[in-house]
């Protein structure tokens, strides 16, 4: 996958803080839009303008979800909206009550 308007680093960063500090968030966004409902582990693996991806633990097994954004993104900051609206709306499909300030 081409990172498009994302640089290398900026995409290690958003990974490694989405595995490392957000890794429940990106599992319930993998179940609810990764037609992956019984997935059991997830860590995004990449993104660009276009969406993210993922691999997910289903059965033991690893399989990859590509989750489109709403909208194409071009700018880092766009990502962390983004985020946050599928976290807001895999909560919603899935019955979860989101975490404050999220």
């Amino acid at each position: 996958m081409s990172s498009g308007p994302f640089s290398p680093d900026v995409v290690r960063a958003v990974t490694a803080h989405m595995n490392d500090d957000h890794a429940e968030d990106t599992l319930l966004i993998c179940r609810a839009f990764g037609d992956s409902p019984r997935a059991t582990s997830a860590r995004m693996t990449g993104l660009d303008g276009a969406g993210g991806e993922y691999v997910v633990v289903v059965d033991g097994v690893e399989e990859t979800v590509r989750i489109p954004w709403g909208r194409p993104l071009t700018e880092r900051g766009e990502i962390r909206a983004e985020v946050v609206r599928l976290y807001r709306e895999a909560c919603a499909r899935l019955g979860v009550e989101p975490r404050g300030g999220r």
